[in-house]
């Protein structure tokens, strides 16, 4: 029979003192996401002693570490085998871990062209508030058996439990890529971005501020030329284009380094109408929008419901509560069903993406 590794085992001893104690855990990595969600609370559980690749197989697509591994690393040996994350998770600080980016659930700017964070998380294992390890999905795309329940993971805020192990699938790095510039206002640019939904081509990421759209292509390079012919506009030199790009990415850019006023996260369908306001950025074709206001959690929550969409409050200077939109009903019930089950005596990152929950 197998041996526990002894950080699996400090973390189930972790876990059942708190249990038997009756004290709330705090899931920690690299802290690079500490900002996002309800206010923390309960002693820290670090997960960074759970940390280097467990397999990776280049010809499957597949890589699996655990959880308190850097996405630096991760990234650095998927480079190698010219291969990369397509969700493109924001770091927003080295030492961001894996574990932490599927908790989150963030995904950067190629999600308009890839998919999300939950479209690549393939399985996970994870210690429950009873101190059992447990594993779901697998590491080969084929497999779906717990598919769901992996994926459930992604946006979670640790509140299931500690992610021990992460099986994501990755993608080879587009042979060409391009990034264009093409001078528009709020409303011509989304009705400029609704039209390149519209059409066959290789958009791996599209944004829009200060007047100005830019444009990635990926692909075939007679895609992505045909594209450019087709689309005009200016082309950034590559070095400028990957260093705007990671900007956005990880909110180095100029329009995320504010720290007086909040950041919403605001999620409408691309159709949605222009929000008219200043202070914002624009991504994934026109879907996510990015505002500062000092507006109440009330009226940029109906603003987004007007729209089609919802609001999360990403940044607060302030730390109100009600970061997320809270879920009513029969949705409610499933969120307390799911914590209960897999953590019934509630004491991971307690309130941390519901209060209350």
């Amino acid at each position: 029979m197998a041996q526990t590794p002894p950080e699996l085992s400090h973390l189930i001893e972790t876990i059942m003192y708190a249990r038997n104690a009756g004290k709330f855990l705090n899931i920690v990595g690299g802290g690079t996401k500490c900002f996002y969600g309800e206010e923390q609370c309960g002693e820290p559980c670090d997960v960074r002693r759970l940390s280097g690749i467990c397999s990776y197989e280049p010809s499957e697509l597949v890589i699996t570490a655990r959880a308190g591994t850097p996405v630096e690393e991760i990234e650095a040996v998927l480079a190698k085998h010219n291969q990369y994350l397509a969700f493109e998770p924001p770091r927003f600080a080295s030492g961001s871990t894996v574990g932490g980016v599927v908790a989150a659930g963030l995904s950067g700017p190629a999600r308009v062209g890839g998919g999300s964070i939950r479209d690549f998380v393939l399985g996970a294992t994870m210690i429950n508030g009873k101190g059992e390890l447990l594993t779901f999905g697998g590491q080969v795309m084929k497999n779906v058996a717990g598919y769901d329940v992996s994926r459930l993971l992604a946006g979670s805020m640790g509140i299931l439990g500690v992610i021990c192990e992460v099986s994501l699938k990755v993608l080879p790095i587009h042979s060409s890529r391009i990034t264009l510039v093409v001078d528009r206002d709020e409303e011509a640019a989304l009705s400029f971005l609704i039209g390149l939904a519209r059409q066959a081509l290789p958009v791996n990421a599209s944004a829009w501020h200060d007047g100005k759209v830019f444009v990635r292509l990926s692909g075939a390079p007679s895609a992505v030329e045909e594209a450019r012919k087709r689309l005009g506009g200016t082309v950034l030199e590559p070095g400028e284009a990957l260093a705007w790009w990671d900007a956005v990415r990880d909110h180095r850019h100029a329009f995320f380094t504010r720290s007086d006023a909040p950041l919403w996260r605001i999620s409408v369908p691309a159709v949605a109408q222009p929000m008219k306001a200043a202070n914002q950025f624009i991504e994934w074709g026109g879907a996510l929008r990015w505002l500062y206001t000092d507006d109440s959690i009330v009226e940029v929550r109906e603003t987004a419901s007007a729209l089609g969409g919802h609001a999360t409050l990403f940044r607060d200077p302030h730390r109100r509560s009600g970061v997320f939109t809270p879920p009513r009903g029969a949705l409610l019930e499933v969120h307390r069903n799911l914590k209960h089950a897999f953590d019934p005596d509630g004491i991971f990152n307690v309130g941390r993406l519901y209060p209350g929950l």
